[in-house]
Formats: C-alpha cells, structure tokens, sequence
C-alpha cells in the first residue's frame, strides 16, 4: 500500500479496516466465537499494511476495543486507532443514541482505558442523539481534546445543516456515513468534505454485498481478473481523494482481498461504466 491519506495532521495509509467484523455475529454482540482467530485478524491487517483501524464503544459493547488491544498492542508508531462514542446497547438488537455528558465521558474513559492509550488520535461521535443538544455532546469532546485525552473530532450519520453546526462547536476532521457505489445516500456530504478538505469515512463501503451484485461492477471484476469486491473498493479510491474506505470483515481471506484492492487502477472509461 503506497497511497497514503493525511486526517488534519495525521497521515494514513489509503485503505483502512473497519474492526466490527472482529466480532463475527450478526448483532456485533458479546464474544467472537473464537478469539484467537479475531487476534490473527487485527495481526493480518497490520502486516498487510493497515495503519488505521476503526472501532467504536458500542462493539459488543465494548469488546472489540479490548480485542484490538489484545492483538496489536504496544502500537507502531504512526498506527491510528479510530473509535466512536454515543451509542448505547441495552439489548443485541438496540443501538440508541445516547449523546448525554456523562455518558460521553464514561465511554472516553472505557475506550482509553480498554485500548490502553492516553490519547486517542480520531474520536468520533457515533451519532446525533435528538434530546440531546448537538453542542452539548460536542463540548464532551472539545474539553477531552483540551484536555489531551483526545488528538482529533470527528463524526459519524451526520448530514451536511449537521456538519456545518458541528464545525460552529468544534473543530471537526472527519466524517463516517454510509457509502457506496450501490448506496449514494450521502454523495452532497461527500461534495461538502471535498470542498472543506476533511476526511470521508464511508461505512459499509461494499453496500452490505449490494454493491458486490451489481452487474457492471460484475462484468468489470470479470475484464480486470478481479473480485466485485475489490472493484467496489477501488471505486471508492478513486472517486475521490478525501475518501479513506474501511471495509471490514472476519475473514483474512476477505482481508487480503480487500487489500490487493488498493493495487487496482480503474480507467476513467472503467469510472464511467461504473457511475
């Protein structure tokens, strides 16, 4: 991996990897079924040159950070760990906003503690909670970056009238939607972070396997001796340059994949056939 991804003052390589999948069931609940094999994933990332992973507190809740640090630390020096407050999971199926202070602190505390770091470098709000004011949940994050507890603001399901009131409470770096080649749902998001040259995280970049059944992105994975997966990703890549796609999975054979795909060049006939 070569291209590279600067996030404010941090730079990246191009293609991330969302850890979610460490946790291999359905609801992102409890345990993996086997640790060991989620360790040997976080470990493969690294080695296949991923320096950037994103997590969140609401995984498992809470375990997919202690497996992260399980498996990875003591960090390289120049790995950033992404993660996300503001969700909260009474039950497998529930994931609720919950932009209260307090339990935005206690969740900062929990992640620094559980990823053993004294700062963590992006720290993301998951969500916008509707009873909570935007600017309250954000001051949580703006007296932790003071603080030194937090290196950058970022956030996550926002769209653009939230961004631009987000940027008037704190100095935002990054923005997580959904997006893909199979869901557009935030193509002016992306617009707007181009303009103001801020970070596009798009979750659920292979469109939850959507994108991966379209048949132009088919016929091309078929020309190019390539899998849809790494078209879909390699679309991402190219479509612009504050995009830093965090696919994920609990597969290595998926991982690697997912990582050669960095490697492809698409043509702009090849873009073209795909928009």
């Amino acid at each position: 991996m070569t291209s590279t991804i600067r996030i404010a003052d941090l730079t990246v390589n191009r293609l991330g990897f969302g850890a979610m999948r460490a946790i291999d069931n359905g609801q992102i609940w409890g345990e993996p079924s086997d640790r060991k094999r989620a360790h040997r994933l976080l470990r493969r990332a690294m080695e296949l040159g991923v320096n950037f992973v994103d997590t969140a507190e609401s995984y498992g809740p809470q375990t997919d950070e202690t497996l992260i640090a399980e498996a990875l630390h003591p960090y390289p020096k120049g790995f950033v760990i992404a993660t996300k407050c503001g969700l909260a999971r009474p039950s497998p199926g529930r994931w609720d906003p919950d932009g209260r202070p307090e339990k935005l602190r206690r969740d900062l505390e929990g992640s620094l503690k559980r990823l053993k770091l004294e700062r963590i470098d992006l720290y993301q709000l998951h969500t916008i909670d509707p009873k909570v004011p935007l600017e309250e949940s954000l001051g949580v994050l703006v007296d932790a970056q003071r603080a030194g507890k937090v290196r950058h603001i970022g956030v996550s399901n926002f769209n653009v009238k939230q961004l631009e009131r987000a940027r008037k409470a704190a100095t935002v770096v990054s923005v997580q939607n959904r997006y893909s080649l199979a869901d557009r749902g935030s193509e002016d998001v992306l617009a707007h972070c181009e303009k103001l040259g801020i970070a596009f995280l798009p979750w659920y970049p292979l469109g939850a396997g959507a994108a991966l059944k379209v048949s132009r992105v088919k016929k091309l994975a078929e020309r190019m001796h390539a899998t849809p997966a790494q078209i879909a990703i390699a679309w991402l890549l190219a479509k612009s340059p504050v995009i830093l796609p965090i696919p994920g999975t609990g597969s290595i054979a998926h991982l690697e994949e997912n990582v050669a795909a960095a490697k492809l060049k698409l043509s702009k006939a090849d873009l073209a056939a795909l928009d």
